[in-house]
């Protein structure tokens, strides 16, 4: 080829992946490493990384390669691949094609991970003794992840849809990469010496055994065995487990599965009070008329037909018993009434009404949903502002961010 030559990139790309094709080693070859990364497509195609100790290869299994593949791998397994080396010329990237796979056992990394597991579970941090019940109730419920990823906007999202006018306390700390662990484990401590919030979902996206390692690591499985405010794990997706999950009080598959865990429906509170009311109301019924039918029992009985000093006993009887009814019906009335009060206060200081009468007012976008954040408008967006007595039409002129304060990282939703 001549010296100055000009290509086209789809020129450059097909000429590298003839150069290739005609390799005759790299027609056929076998490749060990350790997998990471894996993801099975709804096609059917399976796409990983090989990796050792210094560099990594982009890996391809077909789908019907993958269906006759008679070893079930997974990250951190350490396999031989068989297959050829090529490049897609279209994207101008080097991979290789995976015909079949031979175990060879677990990789590094999972190795590491159960090494972890045992000499944990050996001390006694993942017993049931030490989980603490997740309170069906939270006045405010804490967030330790990442400020940017997709986990705090799915528990975000699922909170304002389930109960809007929860409280939500985000502690922002790095998820993956040096020091990840270091800061999530401070995040936790720090909101326990805060006290503000009543339970803590701990947690991140999906991602390969590497990007959830800082959740392996023991520093953070101490800080969430030593927590007093009970941790719910969301680490990765559903197939996807970590230490954090073990030591936890509860493990959610998601994000927004944590969410819906920590977070009651406001609607279905609203029911069940109801549906206690009426349970206190209808026991204390049924109480009085089965005193009322043994008072009767007593004046009808043959004890009335005695003597005239036998009658005045039973009458005696009677009247004591009548007192007593009374009596125990007008505190069983008391209590159940305290109770349906107690729940109602609650209830009523949670509800968004009681906030907005207290000066507060809620911004509702033109698609319908709440803002709770100035992220989420734009200058000459047209909103909608709800008053505890009407709403008014209004557009966005100037957003003003608030800013840090002295290098803090937490901030309040």
């Amino acid at each position: 080829m001549q010296s100055g030559y000009v290509l086209t990139v789809t020129q450059l790309n097909e000429y590298v992946a003839g150069l290739l094709q005609r390799d005759v080693l790299l027609r056929s070859l076998s490749v060990r490493g350790e997998v990471s990364g894996l993801k099975r497509h709804s096609s059917g195609h399976v796409y990983f990384t090989l990796k050792d100790g210094g560099a990594l290869v982009r890996c391809v299994m077909f789908r019907q390669d993958a269906m006759q593949c008679g070893v079930a791998f997974s990250d951190g397994m350490e396999i031989v691949a068989q297959g050829h080396a090529a490049l897609y010329a279209r994207d101008g990237q080097y991979q290789f094609y995976v015909k079949t796979v031979t175990g060879e056992g677990e990789g590094e990394l999972y190795r590491r991970f159960l090494m972890m597991k045992t000499r944990l579970q050996a001390r006694g941090w993942f017993d049931e003794a030490h989980k603490k019940p997740i309170p069906v109730l939270p006045h405010c419920v804490g967030i330790v992840t990442s400020q940017s990823g997709a986990a705090v906007r799915d528990v975000i999202s699922v909170a304002r849809r389930r109960f809007p006018a929860m409280n939500l306390l985000l502690c922002p700390v790095a998820v993956q990469g040096m020091g990840a662990a270091e800061e999530i484990a401070a995040g936790i401590r720090l909101m326990n010496r805060l006290k503000r919030a009543d339970v803590l979902i701990v947690g991140r996206g999906g991602g390969s055994l590497e990007d959830l390692w800082a959740f392996n690591e023991e520093t953070v499985a101490e800080a969430i065995y030593e927590s007093e405010i009970p941790i719910v794990s969301a680490v990765g997706h559903e197939t996807d487990f970590s230490i954090a999950d073990f030591v936890a009080d509860l493990r959610a598959p998601t994000p927004s599965a944590a969410a819906e865990l920590c977070v009651p429906e406001y609607d279905m509170l609203l029911s069940t009070l109801d549906g206690m009311r009426e349970t206190l109301l209808c026991a204390a019924r049924t109480g009085l008329l089965r005193r009322r039918e043994r008072v009767n029992a007593i004046v009808e009985s043959g004890a009335f037909a005695a003597p005239r000093h036998a009658l005045a006993d039973a009458r005696h009887t009677v009247l004591d018993a009548g007192r007593r009814l009374d009596v125990a019906a007008q505190a069983s009335l008391a209590a159940a009434a305290r109770m349906c009060s107690t729940l109602s206060g609650k209830l009523e200081a949670l509800s968004p009404s009681h906030t907005l009468s207290r000066g507060f007012a809620l911004v509702r976008r033109k698609d319908g949903t709440y803002c709770g954040s100035v992220e989420r408008l734009s200058p000459d967006d047209s909103v909608t502002i709800i008053f505890h007595d009407g709403a008014a039409g209004a557009t966005v002129n100037t957003i003003e961010k608030e800013q840090r304060r002295n290098g803090e990282k937490k901030a309040e939703l």
